[in-house]
């Protein structure tokens, strides 16, 4: 044989002999394993492969719309222990509902003892309160003894729940079925509806105008259901933006208009008695619902016959 062909026979006969080597290497390797043998046990951040690197390290979890159950246990919140209230429906109006008992009213969470109190229990919340009274007083360095202030306590009580008087009242009973049917359609304003509500910051007083306005749809109300509505909201522990967007969505929620409309004015004590003590300062807070906020022309003409006197 030439060489050449000779080095080529040797070679093909060399590589056989290795597949074959491999072959009988791989029968052995494919051995059971005898009884005492054991795996070892790798951790498993040592059992990667250099040249494939260690695993990639998965995402932190996404935390979701408030609306979507969270992909991860912590970021579930902590429940609220509301359980004798209530939670309204959603409106389009609100992402965070407060929490009410017949779905219109948003009193406190608290408000049901007051709501549901016999006339004895309501006899003993008053004379709780008079003794707290009488604390304060003698707190501040006064005699609760002297002539002066034998009675407050209990004047001061008795007041105190005439001010929050709106914890026991509800839009439902308010309004009495005093919605009617009219074939009207154009801008409704009721104007300088006189408003009294305590601060919830410092129980100090704020006082003012409330303006309100509506476009019907084929449902209108009574007009002195409108100065009722700013009346019970009010006479709470109020801040005036609140007070502002309560009155206006439960003027929505009962005739569902096609828009909505509250504009306030106020002074607040508490910036007059304390603090800045600036005694000319006032506040004007608005609310806008339906084709009052989408319609800037509309928005125009209610603001427009505001101004007019």
């Amino acid at each position: 044989m030439p060489t050449a062909n000779g080095h080529i026979e040797n070679g093909f006969l060399e590589n056989e002999h290795e597949h074959v080597s491999a072959e009988r290497s791989d029968a052995e390797n494919e051995k059971p394993l005898p009884a005492t043998h054991k795996p070892l046990d790798i951790p498993a951040a040592q059992n990667t492969s250099p040249a494939t690197g260690p695993p990639p390290v998965p995402p932190p979890p996404i935390k979701r719309n408030f609306s979507e159950p969270p992909r991860d246990p912590r970021d579930h919140t902590k429940p609220r222990n509301i359980s004798s209230a209530v939670s309204r429906p959603a409106s389009p109006y609100t992402l965070n509902p407060p929490i009410d008992f017949d779905g219109l009213s948003w009193p406190s969470v608290g408000t049901r003892e007051r709501l549901e109190a016999t006339p004895e229990e309501s006899e003993k919340r008053t004379q709780k309160l008079a003794n707290a009274v009488r604390t304060v007083l003698e707190c501040i360095g006064e005699d609760p003894e002297r002539e002066g202030l034998l009675g407050t306590p209990e004047r001061y009580a008795k007041a105190l729940m005439y001010f929050t008087k709106g914890y026991e009242e509800n839009v439902r009973d308010l309004v009495n079925g005093a919605v009617f049917h009219e074939d009207h359609d154009e801008l409704v304003i009721v104007k300088d509806i006189e408003v009294f509500s305590l601060c919830e910051h410092h129980l100090v007083p704020f006082t003012g105008k409330m303006h309100i306005g509506y476009i019907p749809d084929r449902r209108v109300l009574g007009l002195s259901k409108f100065a009722r509505l700013a009346e019970m909201f009010s006479r709470r522990l109020q801040v005036q933006e609140r007070l502002t967007k309560q009155v206006a969505l439960a003027i929505s929620e009962v005739l569902k208009p096609r828009g909505v409309a509250v504009v306030m004015e106020s002074s607040h004590l508490c910036m007059v008695m304390r603090g800045v003590q600036k005694t000319s300062s006032t506040t004007t807070t608005s609310c806008m619902l339906g084709c009052m906020r989408a319609s800037a022309k509309t928005r125009e003409e209610f603001l427009s016959l505001l101004n007019r006197k």
